[in-house]
């Protein structure tokens, strides 16, 4: 018996060995798989196509490890970084290899239109090159169609359609439904034009923030024309016209939308997705695997087109560049978001970085707390003050906070459409009592001082409470107007004229002294290495972004890594249904959950609440 359990004993023994091993093994082939670069192949002639994901941004949201899981599980958000479409198109221009572009906008669902003309300054600069530009739709609603107008051929669905419908802010007032839950809003603010928190004292648009919104709308709608007109070789007013009688028009033609358009000059031809693969084949030649014409995505082309500069290694001087888009946040932010001490803290590392000769700062942004933009805006006077240039060049929205941090460089750029200005202060705090009234809830009690307990959310606001919340914006917006003053070599009296909350597209802005020049990004850049004395293909341009520890760098290859190895097997992590439901989220929590991320530590916000659609 002894001799028979020390055997199975033995067996057993080595049974969990070699289970050990196996499972290092595994383990190890992991690693080993996550941590080998894949570079695709890129056939000798293809075309490369364009299919940008739901909105087009100047930043992704989230951290690179939450982007990978999510889009393992299937619930990525619907995000496509313009600086990816770009440098691809920029790439693919000069490159043999491709000779066409295909823009498949079908999963396009909007950008904002200066971010729509970074990518339409490529998609111009490629055509120019010589080689086709193709774009394709099963319809074309506003912002798609404004890209695929740049195309040398617009191909339309037979049962598709064009649909422009302009540009509109209508913005839902919440001031009834308070006064019947019982909830005041204590509002301190300065600016006749500082409309952020009018939804919640007004019940419709004030008379100023109807006349700005009419302004910027206006330059927006025109500047879409302009483009469009002039991209299609249309004549003046053949935009406007075709939306003024769309609906006529399409009860003529009895519903067929697609023979609008062609009418109307806005597409080339009405072909379905096959007969545009054909004449694609005609041009780049036939994929046998997949009996389709040859193509490469954009990911996969600047795998290939990056790992081709890395083995280049120019090793020239640099211009940095700083992206800070979305709402300006007190702290530590993860990228979608500005934060005051994350953001600094990229702009820090570039000004001790002795490579960096120059730094563009690209804006997107409503702003968001004082506090945080100060410090952005301190950390930029310091980047100055190694005799580093730095150039401002704003996206979509650059405007209240957005604006603070721009002031202090040594150039401002921004397009035409750009929204911008809204120089201006506010504090909020609501208070609840009466809704606490209407179910029977009191609050009594006793305090040291008279400052005791003015400030609690279920007692009305003190008197000296709010007088110095009121104080204490007052001088908010001065520092804000000297801010703009020094950085812009204006006086106090100058910049008051033109603040007090107003919001300017960037043509107006321009003219009003906001802005120095019209232009994009890259008119940023050439701008910051021609003040750093840098000549024309002489530096490289590098994006400065949060840097991952060789820890997390592994932990993200090796997680990634396996779940890839889990997708390929058909095996796929469940979706939180809560993450799908935020996702969801009806306008008015929608509003709240933006209301909750303005937590500044002294309850000032320099935040422009000019969305627009």
């Amino acid at each position: 018996m002894r001799a028979f359990l020390g055997a199975l004993w033995r067996g057993l023994d080595g049974l969990r060995k070699f289970l050990h091993l196996l499972l290092l093994l595994l383990l190890f082939g992991i690693v080993v798989g996550a941590l080998r670069t894949s570079i695709p192949v890129l056939p000798e002639k293809a075309a490369l196509v364009i299919r940008p994901e739901g909105r087009i941004v100047e930043q992704l949201t989230g951290d690179p490890f939450e982007r990978a899981l999510e889009k393992l599980q299937g619930s990525l958000r619907s995000e496509s970084l313009v600086w990816d479409l770009t440098d691809a198109i920029d790439a693919a221009r000069d490159d043999d290899r491709i000779q066409a572009l295909v823009l498949d906008l079908d999963r396009f669902t909007g950008a904002g239109q200066p971010t729509m003309q970074e990518l339409t300054r490529s998609i111009d600069a490629f055509r120019a090159s010589g080689k086709k530009v193709i774009a394709q739709g099963s319809v074309f609603l506003q912002a798609p169609y404004y890209i695929a107008s740049h195309a040398d051929e617009i191909y339309l669905d037979p049962l598709g359609f064009v649909l422009i419908d302009g540009f509109d802010r209508y913005v839902t007032y919440y001031k009834t439904a308070l006064d019947k839950l019982g909830i005041d809003m204590n509002v301190f603010r300065v600016g006749a034009y500082k409309s952020a928190v009018e939804p919640y004292t007004r019940s419709d648009m004030s008379p100023e923030d109807r006349e700005e919104s009419l302004a910027y709308l206006g330059a927006m709608w025109q500047g879409y024309q302009g483009d469009v007109e002039k991209a299609r070789k249309l004549g003046q007013g053949t935009i406007a016209g075709y939306v003024d009688t769309l609906a006529g028009g399409m009860m003529s033609l009895k519903g067929d939308g697609a023979k609008l358009a062609l009418d109307a000059g806005l597409v080339t031809g009405v072909r379905t997705s096959l007969e545009v693969e054909r004449e694609l084949i005609d041009i780049v030649g036939e994929d046998e695997d997949s009996a389709s014409y040859r193509a490469v995505g954009v990911e996969d082309y600047l795998r290939v087109v990056n790992a081709e500069a890395k083995l280049r290694g120019d090793g020239k001087p640099l211009v940095g560049v700083v992206v800070a888009a979305g709402e300006i946040l007190d702290g530590d932010q993860p990228a979608g978001t500005v934060g005051g001490e994350s953001t600094a803290r990229l702009i820090r590392e570039a000004r001790l970085d002795d490579d960096i000769k120059a730094l563009v700062l690209r804006i997107d942004s409503p702003g968001g707390s004082m506090f945080a933009a100060e410090q952005i805006h301190r950390e930029i006077e310091a980047f100055k003050a190694e005799g580093k240039p730095i150039v401002v060049s704003m996206g979509d929205l650059a405007a209240s906070g957005g604006y603070y941090i721009a002031a202090p460089a040594d150039e401002i750029w921004a397009r035409p459409t750009t929204i911008t200005g809204s120089i201006g202060i506010f504090a909020t705090i609501p208070t609840i009592n009466r809704t606490l009234g209407k179910v029977g809830v009191e609050v009594d009690g006793v305090g040291t001082t008279p400052w005791a307990g003015q400030l609690r959310l279920d007692r009305p606001l003190g008197k000296e409470a709010g007088e110095f919340l009121q104080a204490t914006v007052e001088h908010g917006y001065e520092t804000f107007l000297g801010r703009v003053a020094e950085g812009r070599g204006k006086t106090r009296d100058q910049v008051d004229a033109v603040a007090q909350g107003r919001v300017w597209a960037g043509v107006d802005a321009k003219r009003q002294g906001l802005v120095d020049h019209l232009g994009g990004f890259h008119d940023a850049v050439e701008a910051a290495a021609a003040r750093a004395r840098l000549k024309d293909g002489s530096y490289d341009i590098e994006f400065i972004e949060p840097s991952l520890s060789w820890a997390q760098e592994l932990a993200l290859q090796v997680r990634t890594g396996a779940l890839e190895g889990l997708a390929r097997l058909g095996i796929r992590l469940p979706s939180s249904p809560l993450a799908r439901i935020a996702r969801q989220l009806d306008p008015v929590a929608a509003e709240l959950e933006r209301w909750s991320r303005l937590e500044s530590a002294n309850r000032l916000y320099a935040y422009c609440f000019c969305s627009l659609h």
